[in-house]
């Protein structure tokens, strides 16, 4: 990979890391303080989420009628995602020993914390719980299978691919075939020192 283009994605991945961090400790000053694990919100914040919270019977009558027609479609894919979770779960912890691929941290991608918000009623709460695990769910199983893209095929697409997982970017170049084996192994052992610097 080109040297100008490779210390450019490790400045933005710097920055991003960097505006990431400044924007979370924004918020937390701002709404909420984490302590180890728990989060706790001021007491008049706290006061103040209780009064916007929507009774169920009020949430029922204001929620749109198409919200309450799809929801079955929508909690049905419950059922592949869990078939989903327990595959990449298994695959991982059986192959990437094999590999020696670091593994990747479940509970860094499915994060569970937004049935704290007291301005939330019970349906509210169970939708977002849903929706953690599905995003989560979709995130840890990204990035289980850009780790083996980045062990078995790290090249680039010759097209432009949405949502490329961030890896992508520091692949080999498309039809690059000069140093591609000795480039492999490369990529190979940056999955087991640092995982997260690909």
């Amino acid at each position: 990979m080109d040297h100008k283009i490779h210390n450019l994605l490790k400045q933005i991945s710097t920055l991003e890391d960097e505006l990431r961090t400044v924007l979370h400790d924004q918020e937390e000053q701002l709404l909420y303080k984490l302590e180890g694990k728990r989060i706790r919100f001021e007491d008049q914040v706290r006061r103040a989420h209780r009064k916007l919270k929507r009774s169920v019977l009020r949430w029922i009558i204001t929620d749109r009628p198409q919200n309450f027609i799809t929801g079955p479609v929508i909690y049905a894919m419950v059922i592949p995602l869990v078939f989903l979770d327990f595959w990449v779960t298994f695959y991982q912890a059986t192959c990437f020993p094999i590999y020696r691929i670091e593994k990747v941290k479940r509970s860094d991608y499915i994060v569970y914390d937004r049935q704290l918000l007291e301005y939330l009623n019970w349906f509210e709460r169970f939708h977002c719980t849903y929706c953690e695990y599905a995003n989560g769910l979709l995130a840890y199983a990204a990035e289980i299978t850009a780790r083996t893209e980045q062990y078995f095929c790290p090249i680039k697409h010759a097209r432009k691919v949405l949502g490329s997982h961030a890896r992508a970017a520091r692949f080999l170049k498309y039809g690059e075939a000069a140093d591609y084996h000795g480039n492999l192994d490369g990529f190979r052992k940056a999955l087991e020192q640092n995982a997260h610097q690909p």
